[in-house]
């Protein structure tokens, strides 16, 4: 069997990166619920604490705990991606999405496989970027467009859009460099790394969350159980799938993912909580799946080569 890589990713990989895209996708739905009895601060410092809390528990169950970290440049590699790939993202979308239509981050999100690109082009060249990769992205990016529609672009009239503007698309600037650092990374335990990552954006998360919203005065437990499960899988395991990707198939394959997350996000909106189904899903869908096919031909080829 071999080893998986930007050029041939692997059957496993495919089907981590599909695990993903669904996983990211319920995450909407999921702060959406947990929102109902928690401030948007305290659902992100939640999530990032009751993860990494969890990714602790794990990995120190199964010999990854964070003394399974290799070095100091390793501890800092995972205290960088905390800081700059998790903590400051959440807290730009959070602060962002106050004074921008949601659809707007969507938008913003699908920028970030566009944004690895040269990225990946000087910090990454062995990932390979040509222009089947490019098509590829950029037909993905038109998908996306479609899904959200023009009224992603409508102006909301509150009075700090254009900073929020900026704030999201500085959060998908966040996860494309934090996607190109993960790459860089020292060779570490995957668990070890994604505990050491949430708990320092914990760090972060949970001073702000206390001084701009205070101890929740009730734990509803629907909400409650929300919050639980955003921190479980959209989190925690999510942060773990998100290392193991990036560090063996690339960058630019991980970025795929952006394309995914709002197709899904609508599949659980419509069938879990009984919103309308977008007339232009399918069209939508085809030139994402078309895009992603494009930008990873040559490993498709190989793999039902093989």
């Amino acid at each position: 069997m071999s080893t998986p890589s930007p050029e041939n990713p692997g059957l496993a990989n495919w089907i981590l990166i599909i695990s993903l895209g669904v996983i990211w996708g319920a995450a909407f739905m999921l702060v959406r619920l947990a929102l109902d009895g928690f401030g948007p601060w305290t659902v992100a410092a939640g999530r990032t604490l009751v993860g990494g809390l969890i990714l602790w528990a794990v990995g120190s169950a199964m010999g990854q705990g964070l003394r399974s970290l290799p070095s100091a440049r390793a501890c800092v590699f995972s205290a960088i991606i905390g800081a700059g790939a998790v903590a400051l993202p959440f807290a730009l979308l959070s602060w962002g999405q106050q004074h921008v239509p949601s659809a707007f981050a969507g938008v913003a999100m699908g920028v970030v496989p566009l944004l690895v690109l040269p990225l990946a082009a000087i910090f990454s060249k062995e990932e390979g970027i040509g222009p089947r990769r490019v098509i590829g992205m950029i037909m993905g990016f038109i998908g996306l467009a479609i899904l959200l529609g023009p009224e992603a672009l409508n102006p909301s009239g509150a009075p700090l859009e254009t900073w929020g503007r900026i704030a999201c698309m500085g959060a998908a600037a966040c996860y494309a460099c934090g996607s190109i650092i993960t790459r860089r990374a020292p060779k570490m335990p995957p668990l070890a790394f994604a505990t050491g990552s949430l708990l320092v954006a914990s760090l972060i998360l949970v001073p702000i969350a206390l001084v701009k919203e205070g101890l929740p005065a009730a734990f509803p437990a629907g909400p409650g159980l929300a919050l639980l499960l955003a921190a479980l899988l959209p989190t925690a395991a999510a942060a773990v799938i998100r290392v193991r990707v990036i560090t063996t198939a690339g960058s630019v394959f991980m970025s795929l993912t952006s394309y995914q997350v709002p197709v899904w996000s609508v599949i659980f909106g419509v069938a879990l909580l009984g919103e309308d189904l977008p007339p232009q899903l399918f069209i939508a869908l085809a030139l994402i799946l078309s895009g992603i096919a494009i930008s990873q031909s040559r490993a498709l080829r190989a793999m039902f080569a093989r």
